[in-house]
Protein backbone atom coordinates (compact mmCIF):
# COMPACT_ATOMS: atom_id res chain seq x y z
CA UNK A 1 0.00 0.00 0.00
CA UNK A 2 2.81 2.41 0.90
CA UNK A 3 4.57 1.64 -2.38
CA UNK A 4 1.43 2.42 -4.36
CA UNK A 5 0.91 5.69 -2.51
CA UNK A 6 4.51 6.73 -3.13
CA UNK A 7 4.22 5.70 -6.77
CA UNK A 8 1.05 7.75 -7.20
CA UNK A 9 2.65 10.74 -5.51
CA UNK A 10 5.71 10.47 -7.77
CA UNK A 11 3.40 10.29 -10.79
CA UNK A 12 1.63 13.49 -9.69
CA UNK A 13 4.95 15.27 -9.18
CA UNK A 14 6.23 14.27 -12.62
CA UNK A 15 2.93 15.27 -14.16
CA UNK A 16 3.08 18.68 -12.45
CA UNK A 17 6.62 19.22 -13.75
CA UNK A 18 6.40 17.89 -17.29
CA UNK A 19 2.79 18.24 -18.47
CA UNK A 20 3.18 22.01 -19.05
CA UNK A 21 6.20 21.28 -21.23
CA UNK A 22 4.19 18.72 -23.20
CA UNK A 23 1.41 21.30 -23.71
CA UNK A 24 3.89 23.86 -25.05
CA UNK A 25 5.41 21.31 -27.44
CA UNK A 26 2.00 20.18 -28.73
CA UNK A 27 0.64 23.67 -29.30
CA UNK A 28 3.83 24.73 -31.05
CA UNK A 29 2.51 22.61 -33.95
CA UNK A 30 -0.93 24.24 -33.88
CA UNK A 31 -1.93 25.67 -37.25
CA UNK A 32 -4.11 28.42 -35.77
CA UNK A 33 -3.10 31.77 -34.37
CA UNK A 34 -5.06 31.24 -31.16
CA UNK A 35 -2.76 29.43 -28.77
CA UNK A 36 -5.39 27.25 -27.06
CA UNK A 37 -7.68 26.66 -30.07
CA UNK A 38 -6.46 23.61 -31.93
CA UNK A 39 -6.87 24.02 -35.70
CA UNK A 40 -4.69 21.24 -37.07
CA UNK A 41 -1.04 20.30 -37.32
CA UNK A 42 1.42 22.71 -38.91
CA UNK A 43 5.08 23.70 -38.68
CA UNK A 44 4.52 27.23 -40.01
CA UNK A 45 5.38 28.87 -36.71
CA UNK A 46 8.86 27.36 -36.69
CA UNK A 47 9.47 28.93 -40.09
CA UNK A 48 8.16 32.29 -38.90
CA UNK A 49 10.32 32.11 -35.79
CA UNK A 50 13.45 31.37 -37.82
CA UNK A 51 12.67 34.16 -40.30
CA UNK A 52 12.06 36.79 -37.60
CA UNK A 53 15.18 38.95 -37.05
CA UNK A 54 14.05 39.73 -33.50
CA UNK A 55 14.40 36.00 -32.77
CA UNK A 56 17.30 34.97 -34.99
CA UNK A 57 19.58 37.71 -33.62
CA UNK A 58 19.09 36.67 -29.95
CA UNK A 59 19.45 33.05 -31.08
CA UNK A 60 22.78 33.87 -32.68
CA UNK A 61 23.89 35.68 -29.52
CA UNK A 62 22.91 32.72 -27.34
CA UNK A 63 24.74 30.22 -29.56
CA UNK A 64 27.90 32.33 -29.79
CA UNK A 65 27.94 33.02 -26.05
CA UNK A 66 27.27 29.35 -25.32
CA UNK A 67 30.06 28.13 -27.60
CA UNK A 68 32.56 30.69 -26.33
CA UNK A 69 31.62 29.88 -22.76
CA UNK A 70 32.02 26.14 -23.39
CA UNK A 71 35.50 26.54 -24.89
CA UNK A 72 36.83 28.86 -22.18
CA UNK A 73 35.18 26.87 -19.37
CA UNK A 74 36.71 23.63 -20.70
CA UNK A 75 40.21 25.13 -20.76
CA UNK A 76 39.97 26.74 -17.33
CA UNK A 77 38.01 23.88 -15.76
CA UNK A 78 40.45 21.24 -17.00
CA UNK A 79 43.46 23.22 -15.79
CA UNK A 80 41.78 23.76 -12.42
CA UNK A 81 40.88 20.07 -12.11
CA UNK A 82 44.46 18.96 -12.79
CA UNK A 83 45.91 21.57 -10.43
CA UNK A 84 43.54 20.80 -7.55
CA UNK A 85 44.10 17.06 -7.89
CA UNK A 86 47.82 17.54 -7.30
CA UNK A 87 47.58 20.11 -4.50
CA UNK A 88 48.08 19.37 -0.84
CA UNK A 89 44.87 19.44 1.20
CA UNK A 90 45.97 22.59 3.01
CA UNK A 91 45.98 24.56 -0.26
CA UNK A 92 43.25 22.58 -2.05
CA UNK A 93 40.44 23.13 0.46
CA UNK A 94 40.11 26.93 -0.05
CA UNK A 95 39.94 26.54 -3.83
CA UNK A 96 37.43 23.70 -3.45
CA UNK A 97 35.28 25.93 -1.28
CA UNK A 98 35.32 28.70 -3.89
CA UNK A 99 34.36 26.28 -6.67
CA UNK A 100 31.49 24.75 -4.73
CA UNK A 101 30.34 28.17 -3.53
CA UNK A 102 29.94 29.22 -7.16
CA UNK A 103 27.58 26.29 -7.75
CA UNK A 104 25.47 26.56 -4.59
CA UNK A 105 25.06 30.34 -4.54
CA UNK A 106 21.52 31.33 -5.62
CA UNK A 107 21.62 32.52 -9.20
CA UNK A 108 19.91 35.80 -8.44
CA UNK A 109 22.61 36.58 -5.86
CA UNK A 110 25.27 35.63 -8.40
CA UNK A 111 23.67 37.86 -11.03
CA UNK A 112 23.42 40.88 -8.72
CA UNK A 113 27.02 40.37 -7.58
CA UNK A 114 28.23 40.18 -11.18
CA UNK A 115 26.31 43.34 -12.06
CA UNK A 116 27.80 45.28 -9.13
CA UNK A 117 31.29 44.02 -9.99
CA UNK A 118 31.14 45.08 -13.65
CA UNK A 119 29.64 48.45 -12.80
CA UNK A 120 32.30 49.15 -10.15
CA UNK A 121 35.21 48.36 -12.48
CA UNK A 122 33.62 50.26 -15.36
CA UNK A 123 33.08 47.41 -17.83
CA UNK A 124 30.19 48.17 -20.24
CA UNK A 125 27.38 45.62 -19.98
CA UNK A 126 26.83 43.47 -23.03
CA UNK A 127 27.85 40.21 -24.65
CA UNK A 128 31.28 40.35 -22.99
CA UNK A 129 29.87 40.57 -19.46
CA UNK A 130 27.38 37.75 -20.15
CA UNK A 131 30.20 35.55 -21.41
CA UNK A 132 32.44 36.26 -18.42
CA UNK A 133 29.62 35.59 -15.94
CA UNK A 134 28.73 32.30 -17.59
CA UNK A 135 32.38 31.22 -17.67
CA UNK A 136 32.76 31.83 -13.93
CA UNK A 137 29.89 29.47 -13.18
CA UNK A 138 30.56 26.80 -15.79
CA UNK A 139 34.27 26.52 -15.04
CA UNK A 140 33.28 24.92 -11.73
CA UNK A 141 30.94 22.53 -13.56
CA UNK A 142 33.66 21.39 -15.95
CA UNK A 143 36.16 21.15 -13.11
CA UNK A 144 34.00 18.72 -11.14
CA UNK A 145 33.42 16.44 -14.13
CA UNK A 146 37.04 16.41 -15.30
CA UNK A 147 38.39 16.04 -11.79
CA UNK A 148 36.21 13.01 -11.09
CA UNK A 149 37.50 11.39 -14.27
CA UNK A 150 41.13 12.29 -13.56
CA UNK A 151 41.07 10.94 -10.01
CA UNK A 152 39.31 7.75 -11.06
CA UNK A 153 41.57 6.80 -13.94
CA UNK A 154 44.73 6.48 -11.81
CA UNK A 155 48.30 7.53 -12.52
CA UNK A 156 49.76 4.28 -13.90
CA UNK A 157 50.00 5.37 -17.54
CA UNK A 158 51.45 8.78 -16.64
CA UNK A 159 54.11 7.16 -14.46
CA UNK A 160 54.98 4.73 -17.24
CA UNK A 161 55.28 7.64 -19.67
CA UNK A 162 57.71 9.42 -17.35
CA UNK A 163 59.72 6.21 -16.91
CA UNK A 164 60.06 5.96 -20.70
CA UNK A 165 61.58 9.43 -20.86
CA UNK A 166 58.60 11.57 -21.87
CA UNK A 167 58.39 15.07 -20.44
CA UNK A 168 55.39 16.62 -18.66
CA UNK A 169 53.94 18.18 -21.83
CA UNK A 170 54.38 15.03 -23.93
CA UNK A 171 52.82 12.94 -21.16
CA UNK A 172 49.86 15.27 -20.91
CA UNK A 173 49.34 15.38 -24.68
CA UNK A 174 49.78 11.67 -25.37
CA UNK A 175 48.56 9.98 -22.17
CA UNK A 176 46.46 12.27 -19.99
CA UNK A 177 44.49 14.36 -22.46
CA UNK A 178 43.14 11.48 -24.61
CA UNK A 179 41.70 9.81 -21.52
CA UNK A 180 40.25 13.06 -20.23
CA UNK A 181 38.75 14.00 -23.61
CA UNK A 182 35.31 12.37 -23.04
CA UNK A 183 34.92 14.10 -19.67
CA UNK A 184 36.04 17.43 -21.16
CA UNK A 185 33.56 17.03 -24.01
CA UNK A 186 30.74 16.19 -21.60
CA UNK A 187 31.63 19.16 -19.42
CA UNK A 188 31.69 21.43 -22.45
CA UNK A 189 28.25 20.24 -23.58
CA UNK A 190 26.81 20.86 -20.13
CA UNK A 191 28.48 24.27 -20.00
CA UNK A 192 26.92 25.15 -23.36
CA UNK A 193 23.51 23.98 -22.14
CA UNK A 194 23.66 26.00 -18.92
CA UNK A 195 24.78 29.08 -20.82
CA UNK A 196 22.24 28.74 -23.63
CA UNK A 197 19.34 28.33 -21.20
CA UNK A 198 20.44 30.94 -18.68
CA UNK A 199 18.03 33.76 -17.95
CA UNK A 200 18.64 35.21 -14.47
CA UNK A 201 22.36 35.95 -14.76
CA UNK A 202 21.97 37.21 -18.33
CA UNK A 203 19.09 39.43 -17.25
CA UNK A 204 21.32 41.32 -14.81
CA UNK A 205 24.49 41.65 -16.91
CA UNK A 206 23.11 41.92 -20.46
CA UNK A 207 22.74 45.68 -20.54
CA UNK A 208 20.78 47.71 -23.08
CA UNK A 209 20.80 46.49 -26.67
CA UNK A 210 22.01 42.94 -25.91
CA UNK A 211 19.44 40.16 -25.91
CA UNK A 212 19.73 36.41 -25.66
CA UNK A 213 16.99 34.01 -26.66
CA UNK A 214 15.65 33.40 -23.11
CA UNK A 215 15.50 37.18 -22.58
CA UNK A 216 13.66 37.56 -25.89
CA UNK A 217 11.05 34.98 -24.90
CA UNK A 218 10.55 36.63 -21.52
CA UNK A 219 9.99 40.02 -23.12
CA UNK A 220 7.47 38.47 -25.55
CA UNK A 221 5.47 36.92 -22.71
CA UNK A 222 4.59 40.38 -21.44
CA UNK A 223 2.26 40.71 -24.44
CA UNK A 224 0.83 37.20 -24.10
CA UNK A 225 1.77 33.75 -25.37
CA UNK A 226 1.82 33.34 -29.14
CA UNK A 227 2.46 30.31 -31.38
CA UNK A 228 5.81 31.84 -32.35
CA UNK A 229 6.84 31.92 -28.70
CA UNK A 230 5.83 28.27 -28.33
CA UNK A 231 7.86 27.33 -31.40
CA UNK A 232 10.89 29.24 -30.11
CA UNK A 233 10.59 27.52 -26.73
CA UNK A 234 10.51 24.13 -28.46
CA UNK A 235 13.66 25.02 -30.41
CA UNK A 236 15.42 25.83 -27.13
CA UNK A 237 14.15 22.61 -25.58
CA UNK A 238 15.30 20.51 -28.54
CA UNK A 239 18.80 22.00 -28.59
CA UNK A 240 19.11 21.60 -24.83
CA UNK A 241 17.97 17.99 -24.86
CA UNK A 242 20.41 17.11 -27.64
CA UNK A 243 23.33 18.56 -25.67
CA UNK A 244 22.28 16.90 -22.39
CA UNK A 245 21.67 13.48 -23.95
CA UNK A 246 25.00 13.66 -25.78
CA UNK A 247 26.82 14.59 -22.57
CA UNK A 248 25.09 11.72 -20.74
CA UNK A 249 26.06 9.21 -23.42
CA UNK A 250 29.67 10.41 -23.41
CA UNK A 251 29.92 10.14 -19.62
CA UNK A 252 28.26 6.73 -19.63
CA UNK A 253 30.63 5.44 -22.28
CA UNK A 254 33.53 6.82 -20.26
CA UNK A 255 32.37 4.99 -17.15
CA UNK A 256 32.07 1.72 -19.09
CA UNK A 257 35.56 2.09 -20.53
CA UNK A 258 37.27 3.07 -17.28
CA UNK A 259 38.40 -0.45 -16.22
CA UNK A 260 40.05 -0.93 -19.59
CA UNK A 261 41.89 2.38 -19.37
CA UNK A 262 43.05 2.03 -15.80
Amino acid sequence: MARRVLGGYALLVYGFLYLPIVVVVVYAFNAGRQVLNWEGVSTRWFGEALSDPTITEPLRNSILIGLGNAVVACVLGTALALALSRMRPLFRVPFDALAYMTLVTPEIVFGISALIFFVQIGVPLGVKTILISHVVFNTSVVMLIVRARFVGMGQTIEEASFDLGAGPWATFRQATLPRLAPAILAGGLLAFTFSFDDFITSFFVAGAGTTTLPLRIFSSLRFGVSPVVNATAVLILALTLVAIVTAYMVLRRTERGRPELG
